[in-house]
């Protein structure tokens, strides 16, 4: 089984695009802060941020097999401008499309050394659809 990337990539770029579009309209003066009266919640900033990392790490590591070094815990303290999302949007959006040919659904992960041990057994298509469920196409964007 694989992926045909013209049912993926578009609901994928939508996504990113229009969670770009949010972070525009916000500009850099708001795309840094929390919620007032949220201390514990993330900013626009690093809400992209993540979405951008999650996407690398299954579509890249664990799906084509790329050794991209991850640090978790700094997406959700991210800071910078609208300019930095700009260009990490057009980045992963260019990594997607080059990704998503890898995906040959009953084969095990490219890389198994970068996932969970639960994970381990996972093949490309439960990888993916890992993807698809914690990616910005299915989560929404931010309305």
């Amino acid at each position: 089984m694989s992926i045909a990337p013209e049912e993926f990539v578009p609901s994928m770029s939508a996504a990113f695009d229009g969670m770009l579009a949010i972070a525009e309209e916000l500009g850099d003066a708001r795309l840094n802060q929390r919620p007032q009266h949220m201390a514990n919640t993330s900013t626009p900033f690093a809400i992209l941020t993540h979405c951008i990392g999650l996407t690398r790490y299954w579509l890249g590591t664990v799906i084509a097999g790329r050794q991209i070094p991850r640090d978790r815990d700094a997406e959700f303290s991210a800071r910078g401008t609208v300019a930095d999302l700009r260009q990490a949007v057009q980045q992963i959006q260019q990594e997607i499309q080059a990704d998503i040919t890898h995906v040959q659904g009953d084969q095990p992960s490219a890389f198994p050394a970068a996932v969970r041990p639960q994970q381990k057994a996972w093949t490309l298509g439960i990888s993916y659809c890992s993807v698809t469920r914690s990616s910005p196409s299915t989560t929404g964007t931010w309305s």
